[in-house]
């Protein structure tokens, strides 16, 4: 396991917030000169700490306004639908997000994003043709309260 010192820490932290911050403000900031500091960040990536970076959208300034949670209750545990189950969600671009549950009365929590409601339900008629599941519930997004981007570091 790669250990994060507190310069690494600093890196992530204002990479988190700002994955366009310039080298030279970011060697500034964490008090090391920029080799050092692209040297760090390269490593990072190398042991899978840092995946990606990537630009935040505003859903509502591009007309996928509505978020979904959508959670799902099976039957079948087995490797044969879960395989079916990865290859139905990976064909529909806006399930953006899919988690496996414990200690809840759901088997997977699904997040997608739509334009409405009417192609929501679209979708979640093409999900109840295509996959076997014994409950399906949706619960829509009237406000996001908290969403954070960043992973904090304070416990590391």
């Amino acid at each position: 396991m790669f250990k994060l010192d507190e310069i690494d820490k600093k890196i992530i932290n204002l990479l988190q917030k700002n994955a366009n911050i310039p080298l030279t403000e970011i060697s500034k900031r964490v008090g090391i000169s920029s080799t050092p500091c692209w040297n760090r960040i390269r490593k990072l990536e190398e042991e899978g700490i840092i995946l990606s970076k990537f630009t935040e959208i505003n859903q509502e300034k591009i007309n996928l306004p509505i978020s979904i949670f959508v959670s799902l209750s099976i039957n079948s545990h087995s490797d044969k639908w879960l395989t079916n189950f990865i290859n139905v969600i990976n064909k529909y671009d806006q399930i953006t997000e899919v988690y496996r549950l414990t200690g809840s009365s759901s088997d997977y929590l699904l997040k997608v994003i739509a334009p409405s409601i009417k192609q929501y339900d679209e979708l979640q008629q093409k999900l109840i043709n295509e996959l076997e599941f014994n409950n399906i519930s949706s619960g829509i997004v009237l406000k996001v309260i908290k969403k954070n981007n960043y992973i904090p570091l304070d416990f590391v």
